[in-house]
């Protein structure tokens, strides 16, 4: 039979599957330049952002006032949040990294060590968008600006997952969904607290 034949047999989920591994192998072996990976490798890590992460505390602390401690225990909340439920989620549906990928896994140019076992969704695509989303929010509400920048930033990160070898696309779109959702609902639930607050003091003050 074909090969023609064969994707005509196949189920949307298998054909999605396919497309999955066809990007990583895309981005992680035929777009490989080793200038990049050291690159990749350095955007990854944790420790390279420090200076970033500082920029924003500093920018809550000049511009939030008495709110800085609730934008940095916001923050944390919702890195605390997107990482057990991605975390809780990759138990669940249980696939396989690349790397254990018994298909593509000898394929696949492993820049760094393979990490647990389960992939989907990423956690470091859940937690960087999810800080992103947050953040860009509250600048918003601060500053009245848009701080694109912040997708960028995020969108980096995932792509470096990609590219050393340790995420399918489906799990960084699947990790960015959830880290996006998981912030929009911090900000909300910070705004929705604040509002009552803020009523209670109306209140109290009337009442005074």
């Amino acid at each position: 039979m074909n090969s023609f034949g064969k994707l005509y047999e196949m189920t949307l989920f298998e054909i999605l599957e396919r497309i999955d591994k066809i990007i990583l192998l895309l981005v992680n072996h035929d777009s490989s330049h080793q200038y990049l990976d050291t690159l990749m490798l350095y955007l990854r890590n944790p420790l390279t952002w420090i200076p970033f992460y500082v920029f924003m505390a500093c920018f809550f602390y000049k511009r939030a006032g008495h709110r800085f401690r609730i934008f940095i225990l916001c923050s944390l909340v919702t890195i605390a949040l997107t990482d057990s439920i991605s975390t809780l989620l990759k138990n669940a549906f249980e696939r396989l990294r690349p790397c254990y990928d018994y298909e593509i896994g000898p394929l696949v140019r492993h820049l760094t060590d393979c990490g647990g076992l389960y992939s989907f969704p990423s956690s470091h695509a859940a937690n960087h968008f999810g800080l992103a989303t947050f953040w860009f929010w509250s600048v918003l509400q601060l500053t009245g600006k848009k701080w694109k920048f912040l997708w960028i930033w995020a969108m980096i990160i995932c792509y470096a997952q990609m590219y050393v070898g340790k995420h399918f696309p489906s799990d960084i779109i699947a990790g960015a969904l959830l880290g996006f959702v998981i912030g929009s609902l911090v900000i909300k639930a910070l705004s929705f607290f604040e509002m009552r607050i803020d009523k209670i003091r109306q209140v109290s003050f009337n009442v005074n």
